[in-house]
């Protein structure tokens, strides 16, 4: 319980034990007047009257202010949600957008690997019949060579 709780609780018991204990005063009847006549009533009870529907009618503007609170606090979850589920779609569609980035970098560099594969090998070809030739050419200057020098 809370405290505010707590002292309208007890003032409540107070004005319920100082009503009890004075009862015949509370419904003694008196005239009084209410603007334009003169009425003769218990005044006692008119008051004990009025502060309990002062009583109610601030319950129930303290039962729609907690209703309107919470409705209100419904509608900002709601929307609270929405943006989270919002940012969430967001966010999926920028991972998509960088794995799709990353994947055509990774394209692109097999293709530049690819390339340069096909040119070293093309070098590598170039190479050998370059040595191929070369050495045929050796082989043909050591032959002539060796029958210059047998004849």
């Amino acid at each position: 319980m809370g405290v505010r709780t707590g002292v309208l609780l007890i003032v409540m018991m107070l004005i319920a034990a100082l009503a009890a204990l004075n009862w015949g005063t509370l419904s003694a009847p008196v005239v009084m007047s209410v603007g334009f006549m003169h009425v003769t009533a218990p005044l006692g009870l008119v008051m004990l009257a009025l502060t309990v529907l002062l009583g109610v009618v601030f319950a129930t503007y303290v039962v729609y202010l907690q209703s309107s609170m919470l409705l209100d606090a419904r509608r900002q979850s709601k929307e609270m949600q929405a943006q989270r589920t919002l940012a969430d779609k967001a966010e999926a569609s920028r991972f998509t957008e960088l794995r799709n980035f990353l994947e055509s970098q990774e394209n692109a560099h097999m293709e530049r690997n690819a390339e340069r594969h096909a040119s070293l090998l093309a070098r590598v070809e170039q190479v050998e019949a370059t040595i191929g030739l070369r050495f045929e050419l050796l082989e043909r200057a050591i032959s002539s060579r060796a029958e210059a020098l047998k004849a």
